[in-house]
């Protein structure tokens, strides 16, 4: 019996998002980034790199399972992972640890991380207010508001 290539049947909910295959590139890219980093001295950078790359699939898999407003609370922290790797690209480039093709490659794939990530959020705000009850009772926290969705197309993420 042969199965279709192309339709993917997923028991984890995260594993049909397309970001989260996005963050899990972008693991792979640090990783092999990273691997050129040498002397000891160098390792906490390359550790902090590889951590902060990972945080940033580990939140969007860990909120996933969550109602909506805490699936926005952890895609938040994921914003937060992908300004570290930020932090930590310019460290490298400062470093010339990285080229400047790798830095703006990385650059590239982080900007596109955390548009996909804030439409996500965008999305998810849309659809809390949307079912939100009028009255005192509602289903978001008041930080929910507070951030408004990266200007993109939302079904992009």
């Amino acid at each position: 019996m042969e199965q279709d290539s192309t339709k993917i049947n997923t028991f984890f909910r995260f594993e049909d998002l397309r970001v989260y295959h996005k963050a899990l590139e972008y693991i792979d890219w640090v990783f092999n980034n990273t691997m050129l980093f040498t002397g000891d001295h160098l390792q906490n950078l390359s550790n902090r790199f590889n951590t902060s790359a990972q945080a940033i699939a580990f939140y969007i898999a860990e909120g996933s399972s969550r109602n909506k407003s805490q699936f926005i609370y952890y895609l938040k922290l994921a914003k937060s992972s992908v300004r570290e790797c930020v932090v930590v690209t310019s460290i490298a480039q400062t470093q010339n640890l990285l080229t400047d093709i790798s830095v703006e490659e990385s650059r590239t794939q982080l900007m596109e991380l955390t548009k996909m990530i804030g439409a996500l959020i965008g999305s998810l705000q849309k659809s809390n207010s949307k079912g939100r009850i009028k009255g005192n009772h509602k289903d978001y926290d008041d930080e929910d508001e507070l951030i408004p969705a990266d200007s993109m197309d939302i079904k992009k993420y």
